[in-house]
């Protein structure tokens, strides 16, 4: 993925749910905004995990730790 491929897929997730964000809080619709503002954080987590795969597999390593104990 080039530097404007990953500039370009920033903006289109920024600008979609920061839309999405803007309209729930006009609407009033609290859970709604969270679940906007959750989705955005998982869909750049995702986006940096596809950008460095193995920190990624780090982080898969720590959690599967964390839930056998």
């Amino acid at each position: 993925m080039t530097s404007h491929q990953l500039a370009d897929e920033l903006k289109r997730i920024a600008t979609t749910q920061v839309s999405d964000i803007t309209r729930a809080v006009k609407e009033g619709q609290k859970s709604i905004a969270l679940n906007e503002v959750r989705d955005m954080a998982r869909r750049l987590g995702l986006l940096a995990d596809a950008f460095d795969p193995e920190s990624a597999a780090e982080k898969a390593e720590t959690v599967d730790g964390a839930q056998a104990a």
